[in-house]
């Protein structure tokens, strides 16, 4: 009994050490656990902290070629403005040049256009200054007909008048010629030349 009883307390000091062996095995496993996952998390975050210096490298290149292109663009974007600046005023200038050469051929065309009016309404004026001489010129011509119709009425006249008298007159000399020779007894049959003269006087005048 004695015997079993000292044997009792060994076991359960062997009992302890195999539970505190096997609680140091699992700690162990434990703690080598954990230091791989440390290990793998201390490595991932080299490897993070890599790429990000990397990506950040990456990030400020990008960043000065954004800046360098801004420059560019802003050098190409004030060119193009000063350019487009000068075509502007060259395109104002040359619409106050057009804009004056407007001006000076809308003058030039208004005083064609009264000079052209002038002109038609001094052939206007010298057509009916030309009609109304043209009607005086007519009156004028009627009138010289009726005046020179008049003055051959007339003359015929007088001439008829002159012939009337100059008839009686030679009627009447017809007359006393006759008397004259009949009343000398002459002959005048046998004479050839007084023959015509009394043959001539009998004709009617």
């Amino acid at each position: 009994m004695a015997a079993e009883k000292q044997q009792q307390p060994e076991d359960r000091e062997q009992a302890i050490e195999a539970v505190d062996v096997l609680c140091l095995l699992r700690l162990k496993d434990q703690i080598k656990q954990q230091f791989l996952e440390n290990s793998a998390v201390a490595d991932a975050g080299k490897a993070a902290d890599s790429h990000h210096a990397v990506k950040g490298k990456s990030v400020q290149i990008g960043i000065e070629d954004c800046k360098k292109d801004i420059e560019n663009e802003k050098a190409s974007f004030w060119s193009k403005t000063l350019a487009l600046q000068r075509l502007m005023l060259e395109t104002l200038r040359d619409i106050v040049m057009l804009s004056q050469a407007v001006v000076v051929y809308q003058q030039q065309t208004r005083e064609k256009e009264q000079k052209v009016a002038d002109i038609k309404k001094q052939r206007l004026l010298l057509k009916e200054v030309g009609r109304q001489k043209l009607m005086q010129i007519h009156d004028m011509m009627n009138k010289l007909k009726e005046e020179q119709a008049t003055r051959e009425v007339k003359m015929m006249e007088e001439m008829h008048a002159a012939y009337q008298k100059e008839r009686k007159i030679t009627s009447v000399i017809q007359n006393v010629l006759q008397c004259i020779i009949i009343g000398s007894r002459v002959n005048w049959a046998e004479d050839p030349s007084l023959k015509a003269v009394v043959l001539q006087l009998e004709k009617k005048v």
